[in-house]
Order: C-alpha cells, then sequence, then structure tokens
C-alpha cells in the first residue's frame, strides 16, 4: 500500500499497524483471537458476555493499549448480553452476529486498501479532518461496519486523541452504564444485528465546513461575516413553516436536518447523555464514525454527514427515551450511495445568559448557524449573488442598500438574485430545525428561532421547517412570523430589529420576550 498523507494523518488512532509490505494489519495475537471469534463460540469459547469482555480484555492487551476500560464495562457487558438481553437473543448474538463481526474486522486492512485506491481520484480519504481544514471524508457503509465493530470491541487507542479535541470512540463508556443507557444499547446492537443480516451498500459523507477567518483569493469558499454584512443583507426572508408536534428525523420532504451539537461531535452519546444530538446518533449510528476523525468545532466551523442510514425506532426523550423496535429507510439515494438524509452539526453557545443578546455573541450563534447552513458546492452563485461593484462577500464587505436611484450594478443584482431563486429553489434543500441552543443549553428560544431564520434565508435555503417540540414560549411562533413576511422585510430589516431588542434587553429597557416585544398585542 502507498504512503498517503491521509493515511499517516489517521495512523495513530488506528488499532493496525502498517507490515514489511508497506499493507495495513493486525496484529499476529489478534488475528488469532479474531480468527477464533469468526468460527462460533464452540471454538472461541466467547458465548456470554463476560467472556466477551475477557476476550475484549485480551485483544486490547496484543494491541499495547495501556489506557484502561471504563471501570464497570466488564460488567456492563455482562449485565447486557446475559441479563438484559433475552436468552434467545444473547444465543443467536453470540452464535451468528458475533462470528460475523469478528470476520468484519478481519477484512477491515483490506477495506482500508480498497477506500485508499478508490478515493485517491478525488482526494475524500479517511484522515483526521481538522481545525480550519474544509473537506469530506466519503466511507461505503461496510467500512463504517468495521469500524464501528472496532469501537464496540474498544480496539482504538485513545491515548492521543485528547491532543487533537477529538471525542470519544470506544464503547466501554456506554456499557458501563448499562443498566441506565440500555435502550441507547439496543439501538446499537440492533444496527450491528441488520448489518450482519445484510450489509448495506451504499456510502456516508462527512464535510468540515468553515467560514473562513482570512480571505484568500483562491479560496472556494465564503469567509467569516460581521456585523455590517447582516445589517445591510438584502436577501429575502425565506418562507418559515411551523410544526407544533412531529420531529426532525420524520421530516417528509428532503431538507438539511439540524443536529443540535455539542462542539465535540455526538456530544454524550457515548456517554450518558440522550437528548437530541445523541438519541440521533443512537438511531443513526453510523454518524459515530465521524467522531473518529473529526475534532471539535469552532465557532466558524460546522459539520454535514449525508447518507446516514437509520436502524432503530424510538419512542421518549432523555430520561423517558426507550428503543422500540427496528426502522427500515426508504429514503432514496444520491448518485454516490447516499441515502437522502443531510444532517448538519452546529454547536450553540452553552448557559449563555445575558452575553447571548450582546452583538458579538449574536454574530457567533448567526454565523454558526450560517455555516451550516451553507451548501459549498453552490458557492459560485453565492459569489455571483452576494457581489457588488466587484466587492465580494468573502472579502468580509456586505451588500449596501441604495436610498434613491439604484444604480444599474444593484438593479441588475437584485434580478440576479431573483432569477437564481426562482430557477433553482424547486430543487434546493431547506431547513428543518427546533430548538436550536434551548433546553439544556439554556438560549433563549424566541432569539434562536430568529437567529435560525436570518441564516437559513441568507444561504438562500429555499424554506425552513421549524419543529417546536410543544415548547409553550414558542405558542405564537407562527402569528409571528407569518406577521413579519407580511411586512417583506429582508435578512437586514429582521438582523436591525433583533439587534434593537437585544440592545434594550441588556440595558434592561425589555422586560418581555422578543415576539410580545415585537407584537404588543400577542395574547399573554
Amino acid at each position: 500500500m502507498e504512503d498517503s498523507a491521509e493515511l499517516e494523518s489517521i495512523l495513530p488512532y488506528l488499532p493496525l499497524v502498517i507490515g514489511s509490505s508497506r499493507r495495513l494489519l493486525w496484529p499476529s495475537k489478534v488475528v488469532e483471537a479474531l480468527e477464533a471469534m469468526s468460527r462460533g463460540p464452540d471454538h472461541s469459547l466467547v458465548n456470554c458476555g463476560e467472556v466477551l469482555s475477557i476476550a475484549i480484555s485480551d485483544m486490547r492487551a496484543s494491541l499495547s493499549l495501556a489506557d484502561p476500560l471504563a471501570l464497570s464495562a466488564p460488567l456492563g457487558y455482562a449485565l447486557f448480553f446475559d441479563e438484559l438481553m433475552s436468552g434467545a437473543d444473547s444465543r443467536k448474538w453470540f452464535a451468528e452476529d458475533i462470528p460475523k463481526l469478528a470476520n468484519l474486522l478481519l477484512r477491515l486492512p483490506s477495506l482500508l486498501e480498497v477506500h485508499y485506491q478508490n478515493s485517491r481520484a478525488y482526494g475524500y480519504g479517511l484522515r483526521i479532518l481538522g481545525p480550519q481544514q474544509p473537506g469530506m471524508v466519503l466511507l461505503s457503509q461496510e467500512l463504517i461496519g468495521a469500524l464501528l465493530a472496532c469501537s464496540l470491541f474498544c480496539l482504538f487507542p485513545i491515548s492521543n486523541r485528547g491532543l487533537k479535541h477529538l471525542p470519544t470512540i470506544n464503547f466501554d463508556q456506554l456499557f458501563a452504564y448499562s443498566e441506565s443507557q440500555e435502550n441507547k444499547v439496543r439501538c446499537i446492537i440492533c444496527y450491528f444485528q441488520r448489518i450482519c443480516l445484510q450489509m448495506p451498500t451504499g456510502s456516508v459523507s462527512f464535510e468540515r465546513k468553515l467560514l473562513s477567518l482570512e480571505h484568500h483569493p483562491w479560496q472556494s469558499f465564503l469567509s467569516y461575516p460581521y456585523a455590517d454584512f447582516w445589517t445591510k443583507s438584502t436577501i429575502p426572508l425565506c418562507p418559515f413553516q411551523v410544526h407544533s408536534s412531529g420531529l426532525i428525523e420524520d421530516h417528509a420532504i428532503e431538507a438539511l436536518e439540524v443536529d443540535f451539537a455539542n462542539k465535540y461531535l455526538g456530544g454524550g452519546a457515548l456517554h450518558r447523555g440522550c437528548v437530541q444530538e445523541e438519541i440521533r446518533f443512537m438511531i443513526n449510528p453510523e454518524l459515530i464514525a465521524g467522531m473518529l476523525f473529526l475534532p471539535s468545532m469552532a465557532d466558524n466551523e460546522a459539520i454535514e454527514i449525508v447518507g446516514a442510514e437509520r436502524f432503530s425506532d424510538y419512542t421518549g426523550y432523555a430520561s423517558s427515551f426507550r428503543f422500540s423496535g427496528d426502522y427500515v429507510d426508504k429514503r432514496s439515494v444520491d448518485f454516490l450511495g447516499r441515502r437522502k438524509t443531510r444532517i448538519v452539526a452546529i454547536d450553540a453557545l452553552c448557559s449563555p445568559r445575558m452575553k447571548q443578546y450582546k452583538l458579538k455573541y449574536l454574530i457567533r450563534e448567526t454565523n454558526k448557524a450560517f455555516c451550516g447552513f451553507l451548501d459549498q458546492s453552490k458557492y459560485s452563485q453565492y459569489k455571483r449573488i452576494f457581489k457588488m461593484n466587484s466587492v465580494q462577500l468573502n472579502e468580509g464587505s456586505s451588500l449596501p442598500i441604495k436610498a434613491k436611484g439604484e444604480s444599474r450594478t444593484e438593479e441588475v443584482r437584485k434580478s440576479d438574485e431573483k432569477s437564481w431563486r426562482l430557477e433553482d429553489c424547486e430543487n434546493y434543500i431547506g431547513i428543518a430545525t427546533g430548538n436550536w441552543g434551548c433546553g439544556a443549553f439554556g438560549g433563549d428560544p424566541e432569539v434562536k428561532t430568529i437567529i435560525q431564520w436570518l441564516a437559513a434565508s441568507q444561504a438562500l435555503r429555499p424554506f425552513i421547517s421549524y419543529y417546536t417540540f410543544g415548547l409553550e414560549a414558542l405558542q405564537s411562533l407562527a402569528q409571528v412570523t407569518q406577521w413579519i413576511i407580511l411586512q417583506k422585510w429582508n435578512v437586514g430589516d429582521l438582523w436591525n430589529i433583533l439587534i434593537e431588542y437585544s440592545s434594550q434587553k441588556l440595558r434592561g429597557e425589555a422586560d418581555v420576550g422578543f415576539f410580545a416585544w415585537l407584537l404588543p398585542s400577542l395574547p399573554k
């Protein structure tokens, strides 16, 4: 196998070694253990959770993994597979699924070699997608299955992950709390059972997106905008749809679905967390693969994942979350074999209290959503629309509003903007979101709603579908957004009104929420 910068960047975080023939290999003792497991429990004696945890510890020792597993992880494996799982399901797991997963792990080196051969021409190979490095990794679902099997067996080295700001990747913490986390584990096991029954043949892409903090003429992405950009934007507000019930992942029309993310992708998915992001990672476990190679997000970054298949159904939320069986994902696939499920991870400010009304943080939150909502593949169209008198958005400027007698340049720009939206929005993908940055993060839901609307509109998305999850503070959301649309405001108009409200809030002159401040006639 040829050396590559991509492989070199990820190799310290994989459990494989490069042999004398320059090929990726498992250490010989790990091969012996996996081959034994692949022949079934009669040969390997791995027939229960307790023995599985011993086999995992032995393989980790063969890999010289010095970091210990979570203290109660061995008990957790035994508890789940020997007590919480039914006897029939447990016997089937060890007789059929463990051997297949062992075979899959034995093929990990060859799967990676094929992956790098196929990705060489496009630059989508598995690598650390580090901070301020926009790029994409495209993985087959089979390769993701093998990587997640490594997580199940806790085979990834973790000693240097903290230095790279990489999140948790092994499943020991998940099993350490297996009694309280039983339903999350059931989702993961459902995934493995499904891929053992029939391996999916598609692919999943993981993209680090950014708004550059510096401008370079050669860059093919936009720069981080500041207040002047938002103040003077003349982009129209996109249609706003309110759903008082339903879930983002069940949105009927293809849309970019928002993951209310932690800056570390996945948040507490592999720990005790069980809110919006963690639940999504459990029902679409292929998302977890991104935790292997995507370090934490900076303020000007977002992560978009396309193609993750859903395997589990569920009910509830947080402590009431329950696995409720198989889910058959019927979404169509694109030319890359990715399911048309688009998820964008954007992390909001945590516990912002009054600082969320300061201009600096309003810009931060709006730009965070804007970064996530931008379609980087349409950069040339963004540049064309946002260009004015040879001044481009990625030079840090904004769209000025001419008070009287618009120039010919402005007229052409407006005509160009209108024609682009009419021609392309029909096949363009909107935003499906909800109470991002609220709840556990402590943000103001009315302000966060407006911020997401501004970002979606500026990103030229054709609509935003907002799921309120029954939040009382947003009972009047439909009425407020309809009123705003009737005013024919643009992004700059609404931004300036939001800034005025926030300024009054900071000065103690506004003691009501944004909606009541904007429309005092709203019912209390």
